[in-house]
């Protein structure tokens, strides 16, 4: 929500959306101690990193700075990875991994060129490379969870904990798009050709997908046993078309005008009124119909904060190329 309040300053210029926004992200401050939650890049970086980059406030800067610390915290060298969660006899994990990691590494590149402190840039590195070795099958899906031996840094086991159960073939929507965003992401920060064509084929995979509905906004899991009637998720396809505008800048074959042709058609479903809320309904969110955590029976059919993040982002995006 902070980061959503910065983008809306940045479209208005206006003082009311800049204090708003600060307001809001001064209520994360104490996050960036917070060792305990993989999460702290979507926290941190969505907002400290968009204020820092509106209006260079140094305090903001070395609150990005000691947020990456803490997540680089989490990183193990026996492994080349940030960990998710913790240790889970319940569930036989002993070092999981969840593909929404990728999302956290541009804190991680973002704390990198403010200190120069390389270790960081180095876990971002790491965590990309072995996730992009380990984690895809051969078509560039993937599943929620890899499990690794915390010793050895060997993969144990594909497992999930959102998409379906089926780890064979479940192919969470909300996860291709976490994924092909970072591999994009990290493309644009480090210009690894490696990184630009692992984007370009996770792309191509999520484009021509034969369950990918005729609106383009995702099924919870593309692989879910009950399409057509499953549900649908807009952040997912908000986070795919921010990284697919991005995407269409970085690539220079011919397949860049698909990206974002694509992207456009998934902002216009999302700008409908099947998906757009009337102004003073859905609970004051922006989009309706984001799935949170089906097979936990949470958040399904509802309003996401980071549905509208990254729908917001996408219209920005758009905007710059218009």
């Amino acid at each position: 929500f902070p980061g959503t309040l910065w983008y809306v300053y940045e479209y208005t210029g206006k003082e009311e959306w800049k204090e708003r926004a600060e307001r809001a992200t001064a209520l994360l401050e104490s996050e960036q101690f917070n060792a305990f939650d993989h999460d702290v890049g979507f926290k941190m970086y969505c907002s400290y990193g968009n204020g820092w980059r509106l209006t260079k406030n140094p305090a903001y800067a070395r609150i990005i700075c000691r947020s990456a610390k803490t997540l680089g915290s989490r990183y193990s060298y026996k492994t080349g990875l940030i960990m998710s969660w913790e240790e889970d006899d319940a569930r036989d994990w002993q070092f999981p991994v969840i593909i929404d990691n990728m999302m956290n590494l541009e804190l991680l590149m973002e704390a990198y060129k403010l200190s120069g402190d390389t270790t960081l840039r180095h876990i971002a590195l790491s965590h990309a490379d072995k996730t992009m070795k380990c984690q895809y099958r051969k078509n560039y899906s993937c599943p929620h969870v890899v499990d690794y031996d915390a010793e050895t840094g060997e993969v144990r086991k594909f497992d999930w904990n959102n998409g379906s159960d089926d780890v064979s073939v479940s192919t969470w929507a909300r996860g291709q798009a976490w994924a092909i965003y970072g591999y994009t992401m990290m493309a644009r920060e480090t210009g690894s050709p490696e990184y630009l064509a692992q984007a370009k084929h996770i792309a191509r995979f999520l484009m021509n997908h034969p369950n990918m509905p005729a609106d383009k906004v995702p099924y919870w899991d593309f692989d879910a046993p009950n399409i057509p009637n499953a549900p649908r998720d807009a952040s997912a396809a908000a986070i795919m078309a921010s990284a697919l505008i991005e995407l269409s800048q970085l690539d220079k074959s011919d397949e860049a005008k698909s990206y974002l042709d694509f992207a456009e058609q998934q902002v216009r479903s999302l700008s409908s009124p099947e998906y757009l809320a009337e102004k003073g309904t859905n609970c004051n969110f922006v989009l309706k119909h984001s799935t949170g955590h089906l097979p936990g029976n949470s958040e399904v059919d509802v309003p996401l904060s980071y549905a509208d993040y990254y729908y917001v982002e996408a219209l920005m995006r758009l905007k710059k190329l218009i």
